[in-house]
């Protein structure tokens, strides 16, 4: 079993999940009294959120980039960035490290073509839906993504950085988000991407009908399938 680098923090709830969903896959796939083998580095957000604010994302760039390199030392055979909205800087946290990083753009668009969905819909952050570097990096796979109705972008914004980074689940907010993922379902999408790390607190695949990838599940898998191969 390889060793699972991670780099979290960003928010703590989601890397929890990130966790919790790697030692219940590998006890899945192992049994008995196997666990994930993981090393991670947890970085506080206020500091990165505040740095985002002003726009200096070298500071944020030098933070996780120090934050993989002693994930690296610690053993990891390959890491994951837990979170979405600073892949922004993935290029240089990646070149920080002699280890490969999974972008987490790559492995959902993989996950995407492999379930035959060619036109997604993708829900994240105000800042992932504002600036498109992430579903741009999602349709240099040959996919199609369709983003939410601009009015509902701050909404989705106030729902992760003020609710579900504190584990507030509002039922109100879910039918918001449900009601989201319907417009977006109407739209001709295959699949719809909640490509904030915290939605998957919010709404699970289970929970609707139509087609709906949770990214911390996706990034969990392909890490599962790499470490375990």
């Amino acid at each position: 079993m390889q060793t699972i680098g991670l780099v979290g923090g960003m928010s703590w709830e989601s890397s929890a999940a990130y966790y919790e969903g790697l030692n219940k896959g590998v006890q899945e796939r192992l049994g008995g009294l196997h666990s994930a083998k993981v090393v991670m580095s947890s970085v506080d957000l206020a500091e990165l959120n505040d740095l985002q604010e002003k726009g200096d994302w070298d500071a944020v760039a030098a933070i996780l980039a120090e934050a993989a390199r002693g994930v690296a030392a610690g053993g990891a055979d390959f890491i994951l960035l837990c979170s979405t909205t600073f892949h922004l800087v993935y290029d240089k946290v990646a070149a920080a490290v002699d280890v490969p990083v999974l972008h987490l753009a790559d492995v959902l668009a993989a996950k995407c073509q492999a379930m035959g969905a060619s036109t997604v819909g993708f829900i994240g952050t105000k800042y992932t839906m504002d600036n498109t570097f992430f579903a741009e990096r999602i349709a240099d796979h040959g996919l199609d993504v369709n983003l939410p109705d601009p009015l509902h972008v701050d909404t989705l914004d106030s729902i992760i950085y003020d609710e579900l980074v504190f584990r507030k689940i509002n039922p109100s907010s879910r039918k918001r988000l449900l009601t989201i993922i319907d417009e977006l379902w109407d739209s001709g999408v295959s699949a719809v991407l909640l490509g904030a790390t915290e939605l998957s607190l919010l709404v699970r695949p289970q929970d609707v009908e139509v087609p709906v990838l949770d990214v911390i599940t996706v990034h969990v898998e392909a890490a599962l399938d790499r470490a375990l191969a």
